[in-house]
């Protein structure tokens, strides 16, 4: 059941005075719900950037916190990943972090092992979980081939549908989805609790493309944390929006438009383009959303597993 889900202001309170957000069980901690490149945009002088100060949002990114082991994950490493690491339960003798999943070699999603190296953390054999190909370019590629040389990171090599057993209560599976792969394979993530079940979807080019059916998988967890960078073609008018392909949130919803109301509610929405309107949630688009028993993300909200 979800149980916490904090205002702007809260969660700024939180953060400045190094309050903890705590879960008497394993759970997962939504960190950020903007895409790759931040809000405000960068070069952005329309309304949807003017009246958002810098640090009021994050990039998409989930937590994972064992509560009986004392460790704590990312899944994904973004650019603000130093502000986010703040916002997780800390433990007092615990790692700053045990590990980090990644989806894919696009920006918002590996740049913030770059806080891992000298310059920043300096850590100590840090496990970054990767497929083959994400693997084999951080691996060939600089800087992040120092973090390896400098054993900052150990790159731990994950396969498709391989789980990886974090405890005796805790299961990750890596489930490739189709995207705009040129430098990494891209994969979503299904977290397996002692109670509950989570999907976690960030980046996925259009659901009709995937080799699996998005409701029924929507069916077999208890959330899913799903793509919803765009809510329309409309929103985008700068760009061929035919390079950038996300399922718009309004071709979700039609697709999602046979899920009974319990399936819908375990939908929630995340990684949004500045120029999506449902990032307001007094917006009618998200009155919209939410009108229909999906949910919209908001950082700070926690999930139990």
């Amino acid at each position: 059941m979800k149980f916490f889900n904090l205002s702007v202001f809260t969660v700024f309170f939180t953060f400045f005075s190094n309050a903890q957000i705590q879960s008497e069980s394993d759970y997962v901690q939504i960190l950020g719900i903007v895409q790759d490149a931040g809000y405000p945009h960068i070069g952005c002088e329309k309304d949807c950037c003017k009246l958002v100060k810098p640090g009021d949002y994050f990039v998409s990114c989930i937590g994972l916190v064992d509560k009986a082991n004392n460790k704590r994950y990312l899944f994904d490493a973004t650019p603000d990943m130093h502000n986010q690491l703040n916002l997780l339960e800390k433990f007092p003798n615990g790692n700053l972090i045990d590990g980090i999943f990644l989806t894919h070699a696009h920006i918002g999603h590996y740049t913030g092992l770059m806080y891992l190296g000298r310059k920043g953390l300096g850590g100590n054999k840090i496990k970054v979980y990767a497929l083959k190909r994400m693997a084999a370019f951080l691996r060939k590629n600089g800087p992040w081939n120092q973090l390896i040389k400098l054993k900052n990171i150990d790159i731990q090599t994950i396969s498709n549908k391989n789980f990886i057993k974090l405890s005796k209560n805790i299961l990750v599976i890596p489930i490739k989805v189709p995207h705009r792969d040129e430098y990494s394979e891209t994969v979503g993530y299904k977290i397996i609790g002692k109670t509950k079940k989570m999907l976690f979807i960030p980046d996925i080019d259009k659901w009709n493309k995937w080799d699996k059916s998005i409701t029924e998988e929507i069916k077999k967890v208890d959330y899913a944390f799903l793509d919803a960078t765009f809510y329309s073609g409309k929103e985008i008018n700068n760009r061929d929006i035919s390079q950038i392909p996300h399922p718009f949130m309004i071709e979700s919803l039609e697709m999602f438009k046979g899920l009974d109301s319990q399936a819908r509610n375990k939908v929630i929405f995340i990684h949004f383009n500045h120029t999506n309107p449902v990032i307001d949630l007094n917006s009618d688009e998200a009155k919209n959303i939410l009108n229909q028993g999906f949910n919209i993300g908001r950082i700070n909200e926690i999930y139990n597993l």
